[in-house]
């Protein structure tokens, strides 16, 4: 090696035959260096670290019937897994409007698309949140297909810089944006008891709303760490055997996410829009992955249907099958609806 030559990158170290970290997972974090490492996590059932594996994707694909030539909307491009489905079915012609509220993640996907082939001819991007669909309607027209996956992406669950998982210890922010709105963090120090106990019954269900609110009320968690341990102590205290209080932590830290960027009212202004940007015959798919984004999308379907804007709805939701839940625990709450407008 000569004295110019830069010097060669020493491999992440880490403590045990595996890594943990995911800092620490650089061949995970490095797919096309370690195709075949991925490989090794998926067939485990796992999401290799930085990655989203995209859920349901036959089922999407039949609901929505792109063909060549149509303008389709992923209204939540995140990884881009359904994109990249949709796209060559919509070409020769096609085009599809991709649109991400998140300014980390959202510029690695579109440079992972652009390297597949996908240029501005068929892929546009735009960094905005999906309640804006009036200004996409003025800037593209109407559309043929929606797509909206309401779910967090693996890679932000994933990252603990992010704050999204109990699981690993960071930042209490929450926010799909972070340059946008308070973290969960500042939430909390702005909420009293009761109003802790309402969020987490209205988020997310929780039977136990009143045992960690009374535990986690004015106690100044700035981490997940904090809020982990907190909840976890409340519930220890209440009997709880530890898968129950796993799945009370993931309760908690949904109910905070879906608070701290106003995923509700979000969904509801997006689904009040959603009529305005289809043509006629258009079909909208929306998977939603807990019961409060669930019961909006089913309810405005509903109405819709009764009120003569869409022709047809589903009848009930679709889930994953045995097989995908199997192999992506991840899709196991997954619920697609769908609805198609009347042709003229």
């Amino acid at each position: 090696m000569s004295d110019q030559d830069p010097p060669h990158p020493r491999r992440v170290r880490y403590q045990g035959t595996h890594p943990r970290r995911f800092e620490e997972k650089y061949k995970e974090l490095s797919p096309e260096q370690h195709a075949a490492e991925l490989d090794k996590v998926m067939a485990r059932g796992q999401t290799p670290a930085g990655t989203h594996r995209p859920i349901m994707v036959d089922e999407i694909l039949e609901a929505l019937d792109p063909r060549p030539g149509e303008m389709a909307l992923d209204a939540t491009l995140g990884y881009g897994g359904h994109t990249r489905e949709l796209l060559p079915r919509l070409l020769p012609g096609g085009r599809l409007v991709g649109l991400d509220v998140d300014p980390l993640e959202l510029p690695r996907t579109e440079a992972r698309l652009r390297g597949l082939g996908f240029d501005e001819d068929t892929l546009l991007v735009r960094r905005m949140n999906f309640a804006g669909l009036a200004r996409v309607r003025a800037e593209f027209g109407a559309f043929d297909l929606v797509l909206a996956d309401l779910g967090v992406s693996s890679m932000q669950l994933d990252n603990p810089a992010r704050g999204f998982s109990w699981k690993a210890d960071g930042p209490l922010d929450l926010r799909l944006n972070p340059q946008r709105g308070r973290s969960a963090a500042e939430l909390l120090a702005t909420l009293d008891e009761r109003t802790l106990a309402e969020l987490l019954v209205e988020n997310s269900d929780e039977p136990h709303a009143i045992a960690i609110a009374s535990r986690v009320h004015g106690q100044g968690a700035r981490t997940t760490r904090d809020l982990a341990d907190r909840v976890s102590t409340a519930l220890r205290a209440e009997g709880l055997e530890n898968e129950e209080i796993k799945r009370a932590l993931q309760r908690t830290f949904q109910a905070l996410r879906i608070a701290v960027n106003d995923e509700l009212g979000v969904l509801g202004q997006f689904l009040a829009l959603l009529p305005s940007v289809l043509n006629p015959g258009g079909r909208v798919a929306i998977l939603s992955f807990h019961s409060g984004e669930d019961r909006r999308v089913k309810k405005a379907f509903l109405q819709g249907l009764r009120e003569g804007i869409y022709e047809t709805i589903a009848p009930d939701p679709r889930r994953a099958s045995p097989e995908e839940r199997r192999s992506n625990p991840r899709s196991t709450s997954a619920k697609l609806r769908w609805a198609r407008l009347p042709r003229d």
